[in-house]
């Protein structure tokens, strides 16, 4: 069973889908029979809202489910209240991201493109504190916090069930200068630290890489169950989107494959970041 709040609140809502298409039944048919709104049973198969042992009870009835898929059903839903470490930082983490780093917890590959900044799972302290600083009005305490869940998060790279993590990051990331000089050359340490680790691989997408997709950054997450959909997730400045259809996925991974083209290779990605850190000496 997936592991985080998040994941298991997912798992969830995918599994009563199911059961609902099965039956060949619309939200509102359901709704209807059980005397519940059709909005009601579409939050719970978004996962949206909190959803009660005894609403799975009830569906479960109403379906003719095993007594078996009842009572893992209904451990799905008391272990989705749970909170995830990250969520005792309060203001630090925005709720619409607190979602992914649930899902993150439990990805069992990591497919990330970034065209502006250095991956946050590669990102220094001083790096995160600066970038913080410039965005959102955060207060002090706040931008402490959110940088701490950052530090936090990166633990996972270095687990026993690490994820695949494949990063391609654009050559502009790399030489835009985040603070000062000393700064990034820190920074850059510890992207060629993090390259060492068996679960990264790293690519650098070069300024003379020519024609290829141009996507804006993504990240896309596998997990280990066959029940669990990948997913692509796209963040901005306040809100996030998650998409979890067939066709995103594999539009998006044709143009992760389009990018791995384009960039350099790991060995000549890793040269090139030496060679920065040449100029920041």
């Amino acid at each position: 069973m997936a592991g985080s709040p998040t994941a298991r609140r997912r798992r969830l809502a995918i599994e009563l889908k199911k059961l609902r298409e099965k039956s060949a039944l619309t939200c509102a048919q359901v709704g209807e029979a059980l005397d519940w709104s059709g909005s009601k049973v579409n939050r719970m198969e978004t996962g949206s809202g909190r959803i009660q042992p005894s609403d799975i009870d009830a569906l479960c009835r109403f379906y003719a489910t095993s007594e078996e898929l009842r009572e893992f059903l209904k451990s799905l839903a008391r272990q989705a209240k749970t909170r995830g470490w990250w969520q005792v930082h309060g203001a630090g983490v925005p709720e619409w991201f607190n979602i992914y780093i649930g899902l993150e917890q439990d990805a069992s590959t990591l497919r990330q493109y970034q065209c502006e900044l250095i991956p946050g799972l590669l990102q220094t302290e001083g790096y995160a504190c600066e970038l913080h600083r410039c965005g959102a009005h955060m207060s002090d305490a706040d931008i402490q916090r959110a940088v701490r869940v950052r530090m936090e998060r990166q633990a996972m790279l270095t687990r026993p069930d690490a994820p695949d993590a494949w990063f391609i990051v654009n050559e502009g990331a790399l030489r835009h200068v985040i603070g000062d000089r000393p700064l990034m050359r820190e920074q850059l340490e510890r992207v060629l630290e993090s390259t060492g680790l068996p679960s990264v691989t790293l690519q650098v997408l070069p300024f003379d890489s020519g024609t290829y997709p141009v996507t804006g950054t993504f990240t896309m997450l596998g997990f280990p169950a066959p029940e669990d959909p990948d997913l692509v997730y796209r963040d901005g400045i306040t809100d996030a989107v998650y998409l979890e259809g067939e066709h995103h996925v594999r539009e998006y991974t044709k143009a992760f494959d389009g990018l791995r083209a384009a960039a350099l290779s790991p060995q000549r990605s890793l040269q090139l970041i030496k060679s920065m850190l040449k100029e920041y000496a």
